[in-house]
C-alpha cells in the first residue's frame, strides 16, 4: 500500500468512527472520557490541530460541527444528558 492509498484508508476510517458515534448519540461523552480517555470534542479538537499543521484554520465550533454533524449547541440541547456524580467521580479521579 503507498503513501496515498494509507491516507485515504485512515481518512475512511475516521469518517466511520464519526459516524459510529453519531448513530449512538445515547453514548454520552462523559462515559467515552470514562471509558477511553476521549470523547467527541477530543475529536473536534485533534481535527483543528491537524489542520492547522497542514495551514488550515478551522474554528474549534466548525471542528465540533464537523464531528457532532450539527452545531454542537443544537446536538447539546438533543442529546446530551445529565452526567450522574458517579461519572463526574469517575472523570475527577482519572483527571488528577
Amino acid at each position: 500500500m503507498d503513501k496515498n492509498e494509507r491516507i485515504e484508508i485512515e481518512a475512511a476510517t475516521f469518517r466511520r468512527l464519526v459516524s459510529h458515534l453519531d448513530n449512538h448519540k445515547e453514548v454520552q461523552n462523559i462515559e467515552l472520557m470514562n471509558l477511553a480517555n476521549f470523547c467527541r470534542n477530543c475529536l473536534s479538537k485533534w481535527y483543528r490541530a491537524e489542520a492547522k499543521t497542514r495551514g488550515h484554520e478551522v474554528d474549534y465550533d466548525r471542528a465540533r460541527e464537523i464531528v457532532y454533524g450539527m452545531p454542537y449547541s443544537e446536538w447539546k440541547a438533543k442529546f446530551q444528558q445529565e452526567a450522574s456524580s458517579e461519572q463526574l467521580e469517575k472523570f475527577k479521579q482519572q483527571s488528577n
